[in-house]
């Protein structure tokens, strides 16, 4: 009688550490689909077009991975995480506990026995050492059936390995923040095109996270609109409540454009290059004659004495004009 292979969940986050626990396990004969969990913070952005990147994963790495959106609950998670922020506005810990549950609820869909993540112990000051994995583990509430299998052997066994589910043997010992073991394990699997490592999350940077925090103690409400804007481009606060948001070069005005919603007025120069903006919160006329004034203060100089230009206001299918002169630099 033909029997169904096990099956696991992976936390996925596309770097080389998810990918071998994938790769490791689906080595031992298990099936695993790998969740990756997308928020404004991390992921978002593939969204816009699943099919191709669940397509690039599967052909690059064999994996079958889905996007699961926790945009709201992260949200509500990031205002008082129970085991603080690290440094910067990050809840490192809380973060795990997260996903690890919220993968959880996700085992009866995808007929899940136990959760894979690419942990390794003593990579992470904070969130990888072996006192917070246990943490994760406990109030996740996924005690026996988390598996790390990069570093399994460092660690207790646990219920699916010593029920035969999984091969302990067969696990891994990896530990500390050197690349060298995983880099050799990618060999043998013969990937060679991974993810270098990246610049963190950006709950961790050290501007952004400010921002954010700030974001945070002004408002009751937070919205995923708003935290995405909040990640991009020049920001200014306009005195009749606005919120303005401009671009530094091509590849952040068409970013910024992106990002628009319903009643944001769209402002570009009409005579010359600049960057592209959006005015959000802005119905003071006062705080869109200054917006446009930093438009052309932040477009490209002109040498004529007349320095000020047209700037085109879209508002939906509405389009205005104001003339304006680069805003002076004590203002701004």
């Amino acid at each position: 009688m033909h029997k169904d292979p096990v099956g696991a969940l992976a936390l996925f986050s596309g770097g080389l550490d998810s990918i071998l626990s994938c790769r490791l396990t689906m080595s031992l004969g298990i099936k695993v689909t790998a969740i990756r969990f997308v928020t404004p913070f991390f992921g978002y952005e593939l969204l816009k077009n699943e099919k191709a990147y669940r397509a690039g994963v599967k052909e690059k790495y064999g994996i079958d991975v889905r996007l699961h959106d926790v945009s709201e609950p992260y949200l509500k998670l990031l205002r008082d995480p129970a085991h603080g922020y690290g440094k910067n506005f990050n809840p490192c810990l809380d973060c795990k506990i997260f996903l690890v549950s919220e993968a959880r609820k996700l085992m009866p869909r995808y007929q899940a026995s136990f959760i894979i993540t690419g942990e390794v112990v003593g990579q992470r000051p904070m969130s990888q050492r072996k006192d917070t994995l246990r943490v994760v583990e406990r109030d996740s509430g996924c005690d026996g059936i988390l598996v790390r299998p990069l570093c399994a052997k460092n660690m207790m066994p646990t219920r699916v390995e010593e029920d035969g589910l999984v091969d302990r043997e067969r696990l891994l010992g990896f530990s500390g923040r050197g690349r060298s073991d995983q880099i050799r394990l990618a060999a043998e699997f013969g990937i060679t095109d991974y993810p270098r490592p990246g610049g963190g999350c950006v709950l961790t940077d050290p501007i952004l996270s400010k921002r954010i925090e700030s974001y945070y103690n002004d408002h009751e409400i937070v919205m995923v609109e708003n935290v995405r804007l909040l990640q991009a481009g020049r920001q200014f606060q306009l005195p009749g409540g606005g919120w303005l948001v401009m671009g530094r070069d091509a590849a952040e005005n068409k970013k910024v454009k992106e990002l628009r919603q319903p009643g944001d007025l769209v402002l570009k120069m009409k005579s010359r290059p600049g960057p592209t903006a959006i005015l959000r919160f802005g119905d003071d006329p006062d705080d869109r004659k200054l917006a446009a004034g930093l438009v052309v203060r932040y477009g490209r100089k002109v040498k004529k004495a007349n320095k000020e230009a047209r700037v085109i206001l879209t508002q939906g299918r509405e389009k205005s004009e104001i003339i304006a002169s680069p805003l002076d630099d004590v203002i701004i």
